[in-house]
Protein backbone atom coordinates (compact mmCIF):
# COMPACT_ATOMS: atom_id res chain seq x y z
CA UNK A 1 0.00 0.00 0.00
CA UNK A 2 1.35 3.40 -0.93
CA UNK A 3 2.68 5.60 1.84
CA UNK A 4 1.39 9.16 1.64
CA UNK A 5 1.32 12.23 3.81
CA UNK A 6 -1.70 13.94 5.31
CA UNK A 7 -2.13 17.40 6.78
CA UNK A 8 -1.27 17.30 10.46
CA UNK A 9 1.31 15.64 12.63
CA UNK A 10 0.27 12.00 12.71
CA UNK A 11 0.18 9.12 10.27
CA UNK A 12 -2.63 6.61 10.59
CA UNK A 13 -3.09 3.22 9.02
CA UNK A 14 -6.18 3.38 6.77
CA UNK A 15 -7.49 -0.01 7.92
CA UNK A 16 -7.33 0.87 11.62
CA UNK A 17 -10.30 3.22 11.91
CA UNK A 18 -12.46 2.97 8.80
CA UNK A 19 -15.69 3.86 10.61
CA UNK A 20 -14.04 6.71 12.51
CA UNK A 21 -12.55 8.12 9.31
CA UNK A 22 -15.94 7.96 7.56
CA UNK A 23 -17.57 9.70 10.52
CA UNK A 24 -14.93 12.42 10.34
CA UNK A 25 -15.76 12.87 6.65
CA UNK A 26 -19.48 13.17 7.45
CA UNK A 27 -18.83 15.76 10.16
CA UNK A 28 -16.35 17.68 8.04
CA UNK A 29 -18.62 17.80 5.00
CA UNK A 30 -21.54 18.82 7.19
CA UNK A 31 -19.61 21.70 8.72
CA UNK A 32 -18.14 22.89 5.42
CA UNK A 33 -21.50 22.90 3.65
CA UNK A 34 -23.57 24.31 6.50
CA UNK A 35 -21.21 27.24 7.11
CA UNK A 36 -20.69 28.10 3.45
CA UNK A 37 -24.31 27.80 2.42
CA UNK A 38 -25.50 29.64 5.54
CA UNK A 39 -23.47 32.67 4.47
CA UNK A 40 -24.82 32.29 0.92
CA UNK A 41 -28.40 32.16 2.19
CA UNK A 42 -27.84 35.13 4.50
CA UNK A 43 -26.45 37.10 1.56
CA UNK A 44 -29.41 36.19 -0.64
CA UNK A 45 -31.94 37.08 2.05
CA UNK A 46 -29.96 40.25 2.90
CA UNK A 47 -29.66 39.33 6.55
CA UNK A 48 -27.53 41.97 8.28
CA UNK A 49 -25.13 41.45 11.17
CA UNK A 50 -23.25 44.48 12.48
CA UNK A 51 -23.34 46.12 9.09
CA UNK A 52 -24.47 45.48 5.52
CA UNK A 53 -25.51 42.01 4.40
CA UNK A 54 -22.87 39.56 3.19
CA UNK A 55 -21.55 39.68 -0.37
CA UNK A 56 -19.81 37.29 -2.76
CA UNK A 57 -16.46 37.74 -1.04
CA UNK A 58 -17.96 36.68 2.28
CA UNK A 59 -19.26 33.46 0.72
CA UNK A 60 -15.85 32.57 -0.73
CA UNK A 61 -14.16 33.33 2.58
CA UNK A 62 -16.70 31.26 4.50
CA UNK A 63 -15.94 28.18 2.42
CA UNK A 64 -12.19 28.76 2.32
CA UNK A 65 -11.70 29.56 5.99
CA UNK A 66 -13.91 26.68 7.08
CA UNK A 67 -11.96 24.22 4.95
CA UNK A 68 -8.68 25.57 6.35
CA UNK A 69 -9.89 24.91 9.89
CA UNK A 70 -11.27 21.48 9.03
CA UNK A 71 -8.08 20.29 7.36
CA UNK A 72 -6.22 21.20 10.52
CA UNK A 73 -8.82 19.52 12.72
CA UNK A 74 -9.62 16.36 10.76
CA UNK A 75 -6.61 15.84 8.52
CA UNK A 76 -5.01 13.42 10.97
CA UNK A 77 -8.17 11.32 11.21
CA UNK A 78 -9.51 11.02 7.67
CA UNK A 79 -7.35 13.29 5.53
CA UNK A 80 -10.31 15.71 5.46
CA UNK A 81 -11.31 15.09 1.86
CA UNK A 82 -14.91 16.32 2.46
CA UNK A 83 -15.35 16.17 -1.32
CA UNK A 84 -15.93 13.17 -3.63
CA UNK A 85 -13.69 14.78 -6.26
CA UNK A 86 -10.78 14.74 -3.82
CA UNK A 87 -11.42 11.15 -2.73
CA UNK A 88 -11.65 9.84 -6.29
CA UNK A 89 -8.71 11.89 -7.53
CA UNK A 90 -6.45 10.53 -4.78
CA UNK A 91 -7.72 6.98 -5.29
CA UNK A 92 -7.06 7.06 -9.04
CA UNK A 93 -3.46 8.14 -8.43
CA UNK A 94 -2.88 5.51 -5.75
CA UNK A 95 -2.73 8.01 -2.91
CA UNK A 96 -5.83 6.63 -1.19
CA UNK A 97 -7.11 3.04 -0.84
CA UNK A 98 -10.10 2.12 -3.02
CA UNK A 99 -11.49 0.07 -0.14
CA UNK A 100 -12.24 3.33 1.66
CA UNK A 101 -13.89 5.09 -1.28
CA UNK A 102 -17.51 3.85 -0.83
CA UNK A 103 -17.56 4.78 2.87
CA UNK A 104 -16.11 8.22 2.16
CA UNK A 105 -18.49 9.00 -0.70
CA UNK A 106 -21.51 7.90 1.33
CA UNK A 107 -20.42 9.91 4.37
CA UNK A 108 -19.79 13.02 2.29
CA UNK A 109 -23.22 12.84 0.65
CA UNK A 110 -24.97 12.34 3.99
CA UNK A 111 -23.02 15.26 5.44
CA UNK A 112 -24.15 17.51 2.59
CA UNK A 113 -27.81 16.53 3.02
CA UNK A 114 -27.71 17.01 6.79
CA UNK A 115 -26.13 20.43 6.32
CA UNK A 116 -28.96 21.51 4.02
CA UNK A 117 -31.49 20.17 6.53
CA UNK A 118 -29.83 22.07 9.39
CA UNK A 119 -29.80 25.25 7.33
CA UNK A 120 -33.51 24.88 6.57
CA UNK A 121 -34.29 24.29 10.25
CA UNK A 122 -32.30 27.30 11.48
CA UNK A 123 -33.01 29.87 8.76
CA UNK A 124 -36.65 28.93 8.21
CA UNK A 125 -38.81 28.30 5.16
CA UNK A 126 -37.53 31.36 3.30
CA UNK A 127 -34.13 29.73 3.15
CA UNK A 128 -35.66 26.96 1.04
CA UNK A 129 -38.42 28.75 -0.85
CA UNK A 130 -36.40 31.84 -1.80
CA UNK A 131 -32.71 31.07 -1.33
CA UNK A 132 -32.97 27.38 -2.26
CA UNK A 133 -30.74 26.47 0.70
CA UNK A 134 -27.75 27.92 -1.08
CA UNK A 135 -27.98 25.44 -3.94
CA UNK A 136 -25.74 26.04 -6.93
CA UNK A 137 -27.25 26.62 -10.37
CA UNK A 138 -26.04 28.18 -13.61
CA UNK A 139 -26.53 31.94 -13.67
CA UNK A 140 -28.98 33.51 -16.10
CA UNK A 141 -27.72 33.13 -19.64
CA UNK A 142 -25.17 30.45 -18.70
CA UNK A 143 -25.50 27.15 -20.54
CA UNK A 144 -25.07 23.72 -18.97
CA UNK A 145 -21.91 23.27 -21.05
CA UNK A 146 -20.42 26.49 -19.67
CA UNK A 147 -21.28 25.49 -16.10
CA UNK A 148 -19.79 22.04 -16.67
CA UNK A 149 -16.55 23.46 -18.05
CA UNK A 150 -16.11 25.90 -15.17
CA UNK A 151 -16.87 23.25 -12.54
CA UNK A 152 -14.32 21.01 -14.25
CA UNK A 153 -11.71 23.78 -14.13
CA UNK A 154 -12.19 24.58 -10.47
CA UNK A 155 -12.30 20.88 -9.62
CA UNK A 156 -8.94 20.60 -11.36
CA UNK A 157 -7.54 23.53 -9.40
CA UNK A 158 -8.74 22.32 -6.02
CA UNK A 159 -7.61 18.69 -6.33
CA UNK A 160 -4.33 19.70 -8.00
CA UNK A 161 -3.55 21.78 -4.90
CA UNK A 162 -4.73 19.04 -2.53
CA UNK A 163 -2.56 16.44 -4.27
CA UNK A 164 0.45 18.73 -4.22
CA UNK A 165 0.16 19.88 -0.61
CA UNK A 166 -1.36 16.90 1.16
CA UNK A 167 0.47 13.96 -0.41
CA UNK A 168 4.00 15.29 -0.93
CA UNK A 169 6.01 14.71 2.26
CA UNK A 170 8.29 17.64 1.41
CA UNK A 171 5.51 20.15 2.02
CA UNK A 172 6.13 21.91 5.37
CA UNK A 173 3.82 20.66 8.14
CA UNK A 174 0.82 22.89 8.68
CA UNK A 175 0.97 24.63 5.31
CA UNK A 176 -1.42 22.25 3.56
CA UNK A 177 -4.46 23.57 5.42
CA UNK A 178 -3.77 27.16 4.37
CA UNK A 179 -3.06 26.31 0.75
CA UNK A 180 -6.12 24.09 0.36
CA UNK A 181 -8.42 26.62 2.03
CA UNK A 182 -7.14 29.42 -0.19
CA UNK A 183 -7.64 27.22 -3.26
CA UNK A 184 -11.30 26.62 -2.40
CA UNK A 185 -11.89 30.33 -1.77
CA UNK A 186 -10.38 31.09 -5.18
CA UNK A 187 -12.62 28.47 -6.80
CA UNK A 188 -15.76 30.05 -5.32
CA UNK A 189 -14.66 33.54 -6.33
CA UNK A 190 -13.92 32.50 -9.92
CA UNK A 191 -16.94 30.31 -10.57
CA UNK A 192 -19.51 31.94 -8.29
CA UNK A 193 -20.87 34.39 -10.89
CA UNK A 194 -21.23 31.62 -13.49
CA UNK A 195 -22.00 28.27 -11.87
CA UNK A 196 -22.15 29.11 -8.18
CA UNK A 197 -18.71 27.59 -7.61
CA UNK A 198 -19.51 24.23 -6.04
CA UNK A 199 -16.27 22.35 -6.88
CA UNK A 200 -17.77 19.60 -4.74
CA UNK A 201 -20.60 17.18 -5.65
CA UNK A 202 -21.57 16.71 -1.99
CA UNK A 203 -21.89 20.48 -1.50
CA UNK A 204 -24.05 20.73 -4.62
CA UNK A 205 -26.22 17.66 -4.05
CA UNK A 206 -27.15 18.32 -0.40
CA UNK A 207 -29.28 21.42 -1.06
CA UNK A 208 -30.53 20.03 -4.39
CA UNK A 209 -31.93 16.90 -2.75
CA UNK A 210 -33.92 18.86 -0.16
CA UNK A 211 -35.10 21.32 -2.80
CA UNK A 212 -36.11 18.44 -5.11
CA UNK A 213 -34.59 20.45 -7.94
CA UNK A 214 -31.51 19.34 -9.90
CA UNK A 215 -30.45 22.08 -12.32
CA UNK A 216 -27.54 21.09 -14.55
CA UNK A 217 -26.94 18.03 -12.36
CA UNK A 218 -24.14 16.56 -14.46
CA UNK A 219 -22.23 19.85 -14.32
CA UNK A 220 -22.04 19.68 -10.53
CA UNK A 221 -21.36 15.95 -10.24
CA UNK A 222 -19.22 14.99 -13.22
CA UNK A 223 -17.56 18.38 -13.70
CA UNK A 224 -15.65 18.49 -10.38
CA UNK A 225 -14.98 14.74 -10.43
CA UNK A 226 -13.46 14.72 -13.91
CA UNK A 227 -11.55 17.91 -13.19
CA UNK A 228 -10.39 16.55 -9.85
CA UNK A 229 -9.12 13.31 -11.33
CA UNK A 230 -7.28 15.25 -14.03
CA UNK A 231 -5.78 17.58 -11.42
CA UNK A 232 -4.52 14.68 -9.31
CA UNK A 233 -3.10 12.85 -12.31
CA UNK A 234 -1.39 15.92 -13.74
CA UNK A 235 0.34 16.69 -10.45
CA UNK A 236 1.25 13.10 -9.67
CA UNK A 237 2.39 12.01 -13.14
CA UNK A 238 3.57 15.24 -14.77
CA UNK A 239 4.43 17.98 -12.27
CA UNK A 240 5.70 16.20 -9.14
CA UNK A 241 9.50 16.05 -9.05
CA UNK A 242 11.00 12.61 -9.54
CA UNK A 243 12.54 11.41 -6.30
CA UNK A 244 15.94 9.77 -6.24
CA UNK A 245 15.94 6.11 -5.15
CA UNK A 246 16.25 5.78 -1.41
CA UNK A 247 19.31 3.94 -0.06
CA UNK A 248 18.83 0.47 1.32
CA UNK A 249 17.94 0.48 5.00
CA UNK A 250 18.08 -2.09 7.71
CA UNK A 251 14.94 -4.22 7.51
CA UNK A 252 14.65 -4.02 11.29
CA UNK A 253 13.84 -0.31 11.12
CA UNK A 254 10.24 0.80 11.46
CA UNK A 255 8.48 1.34 8.16
CA UNK A 256 6.06 4.21 7.75
CA UNK A 257 2.45 3.17 7.60
CA UNK A 258 0.08 4.23 4.87
CA UNK A 259 -2.13 7.12 5.78
CA UNK A 260 -5.74 7.73 4.90
CA UNK A 261 -4.61 10.41 2.54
Amino acid sequence: MTTTAIPGRRRLHPEANRARAALAELIGTFLLVVVGTAVAVAAFLERETAGPAYDSLAIALAFGLTLTALVGALGQTSGCHVNPAVTLGLAVTGKFPWSYVPAYLGAQLVGGVLAALALWATYGDRARSEAHLGATAPAAGVSDAQAFLLELLIGFLLVFVVTAMATDPRVPPGSAAIGIGFALAACVLVAGPVSGGAANPARALGPMILNLEFPSLLSYVLGPIIGGILGAVVYDRVVAPVEAPEPDVDETEDEPVASAR
